[in-house]
């Protein structure tokens, strides 16, 4: 899975989070590019948003992607079924979500037709397929994840995952998981 945002649909939040100091400091101890929009992908700085000190949703820059010593990979997304179990999720879970808003986000899959009369083989042999998925009637999909704080040599970097559940609806015939995507209106709770 990857994101896509706009600059011209987020250029008020994107103009906002490249000019915080936490933007500058991370981009230069992680190497990464605060270009934020356009196609992003685990590993890249985003804008996330997530309560501040004071419980009030403010915007700030994230890393995407969990690290963990079991895997030189970036874990990208957490099922939410067990979230609230699995030890590394667990504390996030319970204190740290967050939401990250995207144009749309990407999935790759096989898709499935009706006539199809491939074989599984010939199915899992063919060529997967890059599907963008947006909110109906919406420039803006609110995606629900959780974050937390790593060290990186001597700064604690803000580090989201995206929450994933069961596909649904034409989804499902794309990809067996899909990010859990939240209601405007929602976005506080």
């Amino acid at each position: 899975m990857s994101l896509r945002i706009e600059p011209s649909e987020m250029a008020e939040v994107l103009i906002k989070v490249r000019k915080m100091d936490l933007a500058q400091e991370m981009s230069i101890k992680l190497g990464k590019s605060l270009f934020m929009s356009g196609d992003l992908y685990p590993s890249d700085i985003a804008p996330v948003l997530a309560p501040n000190k004071y419980g009030k949703m403010s915007i700030f820059p994230m890393a995407w992607g969990f690290t963990h010593q079991a895997t030189p990979k970036p874990l990208a997304n957490c099922r939410v079924k067990t979230a609230d179990t699995k030890i590394l999720w667990r504390d996030s879970w319970y204190r740290r979500r967050c939401v990250i808003p995207a144009s749309w986000y990407y999935e790759w899959g096989y898709p499935l037709y009706e006539d199809d009369s491939r074989s599984i083989i010939e199915h899992r042999n063919a060529k997967r397929i890059k599907f963008a998925i947006q909110t109906e009637g919406s420039d803006i999909t609110y995606i629900a994840g959780l974050y937390r704080y790593e060290d990186h040599g001597d700064m604690q970097v803000p580090m989201f995952t995206v929450l994933t559940k069961e596909a649904v609806g034409t989804v499902r015939d794309i990809h067996d998981r899909m990010p859990v995507i939240l209601d405007k209106d929602s976005l506080q709770d």
